[in-house]
Parts: structure tokens; C-alpha cells; sequence
């Protein structure tokens, strides 16, 4: 990527997307439970192409987007109340709604760590990408940087969640990462250039995954 991230801001950036970061992301798996169990996703081939329909098409592109107007906004505390309503807005279903807020929750009250004025702009209620991208531009972390390791964390949990369900192996995961890494790379450089006005999503099954998911007997996943 042409930007480039002070020594501090990469640190912050790799500290708040970490698996060790205490929001909870290992708890969720964003309908790809209910998708495994439907025979939609079988094998690792299958969940590299269900996670580049989202990035593409589905709930991570406008994750991305929401990130960005974020980012833009975060001095703004009108724009970051109404950004987040419309990411709450957006949420398919009761599950994802749940998730992407307690997500959000959980990011605001841990990245409290930093001190920093932008948290007191924030909503109660916001969802986990508005909340990750404000706080990014409060400390000085660029877009395009920061939206592709929002989105590379994003796709890392639904790989771990994957091998959890049994349709990869570590192995498998990690080329998995290896593969996808430049379609993340595409789509946070052109997600950080976007508007609201790009928002939308085609990734049917996943949105209907998500739905069916909150009715499923037994699982492992709170999504």
C-alpha cells in the first residue's frame, strides 16, 4: 500500500485487532455456522469463496464502507450518531444486529485504554465497524491500512470459526489468507475511497444463513 503507518499507529492497530483484544469476536461466526450446516460451505474451497462473496458482494463490503464514512467522520459527533444508526439499520437480522453491537460495545469499552475524545462522541449504540473506524482516524492510523486490517481480522475469525466447524484444516486456513490477502488488499483501498452511497450487498444465502441461524437447536456460535 502507498500510505504508511507510524511505528505507534501500527502498534495501536495490531493491538485492537488482535484475537487478544477483549470484545468476544471468537464467539460469532456471522451465519457461516448455519451455512456449514446447510451443506452451503463443505470445504475449505467453499469458505474461500462464501468470504469473497462477502468482501465482494455481502455484509464485510458495506462493513467497509461504514468503516470508512468512520473514518471520515470521527470529529463529527452528528455524523458518527447517524453513521451508526444506519449501520444498526442495516443489520439483517436479530443475530447480526446482536453481534455487530456487542462487537462495538466491547471495542469502545476496551479501546478506553487510549484516552481519547472521539469515545465520548461515540453512541451507546454503535456497530463494530463505525466504532473500529472512528478510533482508527482519532489516532492518526490512515484508511486504507486500517480498513484492510479490519477486514483481514474479519476474515481470520470466519477461517478460525471454519476449522472450529470442520471444513478446513490449519493448513488450509493459512493458505486461505494467503489467497485472499489481495482481494483484501483491492477492496480496502477502494472501500476507503467510497460514500454512503455505495452501500448495498447481494450475498442472498448469507443474509438468509444469518436468519436461519437463530433458530438452529445446537451450536457453537452466538451467530
Amino acid at each position: 500500500m502507498s500510505e504508511n503507518l507510524d511505528t505507534k499507529a501500527l502498534l495501536r492497530l495490531m493491538a485492537w485487532l488482535s484475537p487478544a483484544f477483549p470484545v468476544g469476536g471468537f464467539a460469532y461466526s456471522g451465519g457461516l455456522e448455519r451455512a456449514v450446516h446447510d451443506g452451503l460451505v463443505k470445504d475449505a474451497a467453499g469458505l474461500s469463496g462464501w468470504l469473497s462473496s462477502l468482501l465482494r458482494h455481502g455484509s464485510l463490503w458495506n462493513d467497509a464502507v461504514l468503516f470508512a464514512e468512520a473514518w471520515r467522520r470521527f470529529e463529527d459527533e452528528g455524523g458518527l450518531k447517524a453513521t451508526a444508526e444506519l449501520g444498526l439499520a442495516l443489520a439483517g437480522s436479530a443475530e447480526r444486529h446482536m453481534e455487530t453491537l456487542s462487537l462495538g460495545k466491547a471495542f469502545a469499552t476496551a479501546a478506553s485504554a487510549w484516552p481519547h475524545p472521539v469515545l465520548d462522541r461515540l453512541p451507546p449504540a454503535v456497530p463494530f465497524p463505525v466504532v473500529v473506524g472512528a478510533i482508527a482516524a482519532a489516532h492518526g492510523v490512515t484508511a486504507a491500512p486500517a480498513l484492510a486490517a479490519y477486514l483481514h481480522a474479519a476474515v481470520s475469525q470466519s477461517v478460525s470459526a471454519g476449522i472450529r466447524l470442520g471444513v478446513s484444516g490449519q493448513a488450509e486456513g493459512v493458505a486461505m489468507l494467503a489467497g485472499i490477502e489481495a482481494l483484501i488488499i483491492e477492496i480496502a483501498e477502494r472501500a476507503s475511497k467510497t460514500t454512503l452511497d455505495d452501500l448495498g450487498g447481494a450475498a442472498v444465502q448469507a443474509e438468509i444463513a444469518s436468519l436461519r441461524h437463530e433458530t438452529q437447536h445446537s451450536r457453537l456460535f452466538r451467530s
